[in-house]
């Protein structure tokens, strides 16, 4: 969306211009939002004074509400094909942000802007009379303004709408920031969303490319028969993933609860109730690091299909992806960067590699490897690449540890791991032909973890089994490994039948499908340290 004046002069005074190539030194902001000290201050109280002065005057600056008949969009699509120099006499209220100013004689254009789109206004003191033009030509970048008027284009075909009358939604206090120089920061853009939403254009493109791939997966899903649904955030056992919880007390209870860090066990438990098709997006809770792939909250796709296996799975989860990048940006075509940051272009539409996480493991060592083999001969191979072990771990965790360090990194081109081994996959079924491996698997795209899926396991007696050796890591000091859930092998003991389930990771998938680097840039609100006033 581009909110650059399209009419015959430019604008750009006061404390923003939004116009990406000014033409002359009187299009660049001269003093911004990024006013320190006393100039923000200053304008701060000048815009007070303004607000008291409407208020001394009978005039209240922040109604309750504006009834409009279109949005910007809207008047655009309905309008946008006028030839020039025309003038219509089709009636509009419409509402916006003022993102440009500027007064030329007994004229005055704006821009302004809502959530989709922009629009300019003609406003002519012959038409809104002296007193009406004097107080439009007090406003500030920044005010919220209901517009009435009728549709018009101007000789070089700017549609616009020609101002009848004019009212203040919402007086701006604070200036609104320089699209040069404001908010260059990055911690500053994420801790102020609401001022980067603003000016940012790429920031509201992100937000706008998640809307559509989580509105993609819904439509999807529905399509193949699945219900949605909401399960507790609030955990009794935190289960369903490897991971360190966030703890709480329920005061009324006196009771320890943790924020959920999977969906996993309570989805599953609706299989057994015979619900058969199921997913649930929500946000899960780790407390982990943060960085530019890992926020402590992050927002999952799960879901779980009766009578099917991680194949199965494995192809719902390229459908959905495929299907969500046609949705958000039109195309299944992307530019997937590198850990070095180098660009390389796929198209997600070709078929996806599979490939076992041992045999790119052997791919990068040159040595066969597999769980069965003695713990002793993989810490050596680990060692020999300088991959770090603990005592603790198994053959399986090492063969993990290995295939991070050496692997991960070379996996641009949407990718299958699968065949994990049993040591690190406590919910997944032995494979049919190899019961050191598990059918399970996970995308990786451009060194990122997207999805993991596998055959569920649903023999409560091994479960129990899988379960106890959890707990018997976690007593030994993993402090991610999971406890021995009695409630979820008491669902099993019911009967679960065959199932496949996914989880794919939202917010991943929209830093891919958006163009971005960083998982901030996807999240409207990431965890940061607390800031200092």
């Amino acid at each position: 969306m581009n909110i650059s004046p399209r009419d015959e002069t430019n604008y750009g005074f006061l404390f923003v211009s939004n116009d990406p190539n000014p033409t002359d030194d009187s299009a660049q902001p001269s003093d911004s939002s990024e006013l320190s000290g006393s100039g923000l201050a200053a304008e701060k109280a000048r815009r007070l004074d303004r607000l008291a002065e409407m208020r001394a005057a009978g005039v209240e600056p922040y109604p309750y509400r504006f009834d409009r008949t279109y949005t910007l969009s809207e008047a655009r699509a309905t309008w946008g094909a006028l030839e020039p120099g025309t003038e219509t006499e089709h009636a509009v209220a419409i509402a916006g942000r003022v993102m440009l100013k500027r007064e030329q004689g007994k004229l005055i254009f704006a821009t302004v802007r809502d959530r989709d789109d922009d629009i300019q206004l003609f406003v002519s003191k012959a038409v809104v009379g002296d007193d009406a033009f004097t107080d439009i030509g007090r406003l500030d970048l920044g005010d919220w303004v209901g517009v009435r008027g009728t549709i018009m284009t101007t000789r070089k075909g700017e549609l616009s709408v020609k101002v009848e009358s004019l009212q203040l939604l919402a007086k701006a206090v604070r200036p609104m920031p320089d699209k040069w120089r404001g908010l260059s920061d990055v911690d500053t853009r994420f801790r102020q969303r609401y001022a980067d939403l603003i000016v940012n254009d790429e920031a509201r493109r992100a937000f706008q490319v998640r809307h559509a791939v989580i509105s993609s997966f819904r439509r999807t899903l529905a399509g193949k028969g699945f219900i949605e649904v909401e399960t507790p955030v609030l955990h009794v056992e935190a289960g369903g993933a490897h991971a360190r919880p966030f703890l709480t007390h329920h005061n009324a209870l006196d009771m320890q609860l943790y924020l959920r860090i999977a969906l996993e066990l309570h989805l599953k438990r609706l299989i057994v109730g015979g619900m058969e098709r199921v997913f649930e997006i929500g946000r899960v809770f780790r407390n982990e690091g943060i960085s530019t792939r890992h926020n402590p909250e992050f927002t999952m796709m799960e879901l779980y299909q009766a009578f099917g296996d991680y194949s199965e799975v494995m192809n719902i989860t390229e459908e959905l992806i495929v299907q969500a990048a046609r949705d958000s940006i039109g195309t299944t075509e992307v530019d997937i960067f590198d850990h070095e940051g180098n660009a390389h272009h796929v198209d997600l539409a070709k078929p996806w590699r599979k490939a076992r996480m041992i045999d790119l493991v052997a791919e990068k060592t040159g040595v066969e490897v597999h769980p069965s083999q003695p713990v002793e001969q993989l810490r050596a191979l680990a060692d020999k690449h300088g991959v770090r072990c603990e005592a603790r771990w198994g053959s399986g965790k090492i063969i993990e540890e290995i295939f991070e360090a050496l692997a991960e990194t070379s996996l641009i081109e949407p990718t299958f791991v699968t065949g994990h081994p049993v040591e690190i996959s406590p919910l997944a079924r032995a494979d049919r032909n190899d019961p050191h491996l598990t059918e399970r698997f996970e995308l990786f795209v451009g060194t990122r973890e997207l999805a993991n899926g596998y055959s569920e396991l649903n023999d409560p007696v091994e479960q129990r089994a899988r379960f106890e050796e959890e707990q018997a890591a976690k007593d030994a000091g993993d402090a991610e490994r999971g406890t021995v859930d009695e409630d979820y092998l008491r669902a099993l003991e019911y009967g679960m039948p065959p199932t496949g389930g996914l989880g794919i990771g939202m917010d991943r998938l929209a830093m891919l499908l958006a163009g971005v680097t960083s998982i901030k840039e996807v999240i409207l609100f990431p965890t940061l340290r607390p800031e200092v006033f």
